[in-house]
């Protein structure tokens, strides 16, 4: 299960006394047990603990975005090593031709045509997806699909 993996990779990383890649699974560790008291629920499944993650590499992004704007690159630096150690307990992500196959194919499937079905699409592609693909992506190739 992925949540053992984390507490041993925690385990190892203070062993270690690797102080980014141990504050790094403190925090997630953390964010996994405020979902599991949010949701109210005694065990997570490992799509539960990917959808943090996913949080968690999105709150990271949107740092780095603003650090680089700001000129903190100490600070970027320090969001991109933390990014990189989240992204390893991740699926690998489908390229954007494999996303656009799946587009094109559950476009076909439901009949979309317009923009008004987009939302319609989308579910259904992130259904298929199943974390596995960036959702910026996704609905950029939506929008692009549908006159």
């Amino acid at each position: 299960m992925l949540m053992e993996k984390i507490a041993a990779d925690l385990k190892d990383a203070m062993r270690a006394k690797d102080a980014v890649r141990l504050s790094t699974l403190r925090l997630l560790k953390s964010a996994i047990e405020y979902y599991k008291i949010d949701k109210k629920q005694e065990q997570l499944t490992d799509a539960d603990i990917v959808a943090v993650i996913k949080k968690q590499v999105k709150q990271r992004q949107d740092s780095i975005e603003g650090f680089e704007k700001g000129g903190r690159s100490d600070l970027v630096e320090k969001e991109k090593a933390e990014l990189t150690i989240l992204k390893s307990y991740l699926p690998e992500e489908l390229s954007q031709s494999q996303v656009e196959e799946i587009v094109k194919a559950t476009i076909a499937e439901l009949g979309a045509s317009t923009k008004a079905d987009m939302g319609k699409v989308m579910k259904a592609v992130q259904t298929k997806t199943a974390g596995r693909a960036d959702n910026r992506l996704v609905s950029q190739i939506v929008a692009a699909n549908l006159a």
